[in-house]
């Protein structure tokens, strides 16, 4: 006797093997899953079995069963991808009990699984058999694929698995995690080009120095955009300024027009200072090549670091080119700079970033210190690609922000999952693919990789097929111009560089690869990341920039590190600008008020109140007597030893502990870079 069954909403069929798998669905539930077996008799094909599934068990059923549950159905259907041969039996059998079924295309993981899911062509996602199924089961696929890869954040996996229902495609979207360079799917978003409407000023009607004026009348008609805007707003006539804009939009030449007019005019020569080494000789030699038959130009870079072909450091220069720490070391050991006219700060975002930041924020306050006591009218000029809170640090340097966005090309922002072992093969290939192509100016594509050590900057360099060359501050001044001069030349398809090396440094890019999202052992902050991934893409050389993620899932590289590199990048991509915000530890405090006290002696205290970050002058005193760095308000013999050398507390004593030890010089030196945990 049949049992009576609720009327239900669908029945579903689907070839398995012999049988046919049958399940029935009422709003939406699986009531009965079974299988379902046929038997031809001489009035055409009937069932002949039913088993019901329960639980891990099958029971027996009547067939009859199975015509009343056909009869009840609103809407049999017929899996498409069951044989030709079983449509026909099946449809046969049907029509003998006068009911109609449809065929329909279904997910054959579903069905097998004894679930109906009826999929369209705008759902159905294509497996590497070239079979369909639906979207609940790519996503399980594509989640066991991404369990190989270790794991990997929610934000990525969202990502991937946005793409698999966009492309509808598992087989490319699994590729992905093996380094596939799909651009349609690596592809993150793109920067659009902005364009700023600003008159530009014509450079004949500048009046500078005839000795500036000529030099830019050879070389432009017009001024720039922002140089426009910071000449409206006064730069030539003194005023001070921050000046925010793109990489490659012309900014230095605010600077350098300014400076270079009130050297010319007797008002005081030029400070252009930077943050590093590299960048101070490749700044010393344009302006030498560029304005050295006017003016006297001179490199400081920092009491050990003078790299400048044997010639003495000029304080009577008419410019200065200098490190942050050059300039200041000349401070704190009270070197005679001469009247300064003019200072320019390149990469004052600086100020945001850990140990230099404080130095950077005490560097400007004891520089205009030293001003003010020669009462010099100086002018202060501050250069940023990249700043989250202009308007509060204008206020905070009490300079008039000029701030300009255009981006003069598009950027692509790519980004593919990739295995650590794989990241040589992509970068290869990504280098390869650039340089073999020409923009509509005639250039060729080149890349720079920012990867987060100088020992992988020479491995990724080697492991490149065409012509590259490593590049960070560990190499030689000498070298380093001839890679930068080879790269303008497009001698080389690619450069490999320290994170470190981000800012300023002048490689006229069409690409960036990331090669590690860390510098150092830290990750990258957005700021750092946006500075990096505008080196791609010059308006006079590229169509656009094109910026590639390489990230590994699950990776790190410090135990330090909470985030991995998966997470990081997706935070990179989406994140707002840090704002540049000074903080001081209790080793920064001791550090600069030391220098304060060294610099001003009793208007210490006045020129921490003046720091743009806020400085807890009380505890620094108090530590500063104790360590005997200071006697009252007088640096102590200790205490100009530790901030001629720019020695945090902790370095002093260490290296008081290795002198009191008789170790060799060899091993103070391993015992202090033991003790640092930067690069």
């Amino acid at each position: 006797m049949s049992r009576q069954v609720p009327r239900v909403d669908t029945l579903f069929l689907h070839e398995a093997g012999d049988t046919y798998r049958l399940v029935v669905e009422r709003d939406g539930d699986r009531v009965l899953d079974g299988h379902l077996e046929v038997k031809e008799t001489g009035a055409g094909p009937r069932p002949a079995r039913l088993r019901v599934a329960d639980g891990s068990d099958e029971q027996l059923h009547s067939p009859d069963e199975f015509v009343d549950m056909a009869r009840r159905a609103s809407r049999i259907r017929i899996s498409e991808q069951t044989s030709r041969g079983g449509r026909d039996e099946l449809r046969e059998l049907l029509d003998a009990y006068q009911l109609d079924a449809k065929v329909v295309r279904t997910c054959r993981l579903c069905a097998s699984g004894g679930r109906y899911s009826p999929i369209t062509s705008e759902t159905a996602i294509e497996t590497d058999n070239d079979e369909a199924i639906c979207p609940d089961c790519a996503r399980e696929e594509l989640d066991r694929q991404l369990a190989f890869q270790g794991q990997i954040s929610g934000t990525a996996q969202d990502r991937l698995e946005s793409l698999l229902l966009e492309v509808q495609d598992l087989e490319r979207i699994t590729n992905l995690l093996k380094g596939d360079l799909d651009p349609e799917l690596t592809k993150f978003d793109e920067i659009s080009p902005t364009v700023e409407n600003v008159d530009p000023v014509p450079v004949d009607s500048l009046s500078l120095h005839p000795g500036i004026q000529s030099k830019l009348e050879g070389r432009f008609e017009t001024l720039l955009p922002v140089q426009s805007l910071a000449v409206e707003n006064g730069v030539t006539e003194g005023e001070d300024q921050l000046v925010v804009s793109a990489t490659a939009t012309g900014k230095t030449l605010v600077g350098e027009m300014a400076g270079l007019d009130r050297a010319l005019n007797g008002e005081g020569k030029m400070l252009f200072l930077v943050p590093l080494v590299a960048l101070a000789n490749q700044k010393y030699d344009e302006f030498q090549d560029r304005y050295g038959d006017i003016v006297d130009v001179t490199l400081r870079v920092g009491a050990s670091r003078v790299n400048d072909n044997g010639e003495r450091f000029d304080p009577g220069a008419d410019v200065i080119v200098g490190t942050y720490e050059g300039i200041d070391h000349a401070l704190r050991t009270g070197k005679n700079l001469g009247e300064v006219g003019t200072v320019v700060i390149d990469e004052v975002h600086t100020l945001g970033e850990g140990e230099r930041g404080h130095r950077l924020d005490g560097l400007i306050t004891r520089l205009k210190y030293y001003c003010r006591e020669r009462e010099s009218n100086t002018q202060w000029i501050y250069l940023s690609a990249t700043v989250g809170n202009p308007e509060t640090l204008a206020r905070s340097l009490k300079a008039t922000l000029i701030e300009f966005e255009e981006r003069p090309v598009p950027i692509e922002r790519h980004v593919t999952f990739v295995d650590g072992r794989e990241k040589d093969r992509i970068e290869n290939k990504l280098v390869r693919r650039a340089f073999d192509q020409k923009s509509s100016k005639g250039y060729r594509g080149q890349t720079i990789i920012f990867t987060n050590s100088r020992r992988r900057c020479h491995e990724i360099s080697r492991k490149l097929e065409y012509a590259s060359a490593p590049y960070h501050a560990g190499l030689d001044n000498q070298r380093r111009k001839r890679v930068e001069h080879q790269f303008a030349d497009q001698e080389l398809a690619a450069v490999v560089t320290t994170a470190a090396l981000a800012a300023g440094v002048d490689f006229p890019a069409s690409q960036v690869v990331f090669d590690s999202l860390a510098m150092g052992i830290e990750w990258l902050s957005v700021q750092e990341f946006h500075q990096m991934l505008g080196r791609a893409g010059r308006p006079d050389y590229h169509d656009k920039g094109t910026v590639y993620l390489l990230v590994e899932p699950d990776g790190s590289y410090h135990s330090s590190q909470e985030m991995t590199e998966d997470e990081v990048a997706f935070k990179l991509l989406k994140g707002e600008m840090e704002p540049v915000t000074t903080r001081y530890d209790g080793a920064a405090a001791v550090e600069e008020t030391l220098a304060n006290i060294t610099v001003s002696g009793p208007q210490a205290g006045e020129l921490n109140e003046r720091m743009v970050g806020e400085v807890p002058t009380k505890y620094a005193l108090g530590k500063l007597l104790e360590y005997n760095f200071i006697d009252d308000l007088e640096p102590t013999r200790l205490g100009r030893a530790v901030t001629s050398h720019f020695l945090s507390p902790d370095e002093a004593f260490l290296l008081l502990d290795s002198i009191r030890k008789d170790e060799t010089a060899y091993e103070v030196v391993a015992r202090m870079e033991g003790n640092d945990d930067e690069e």
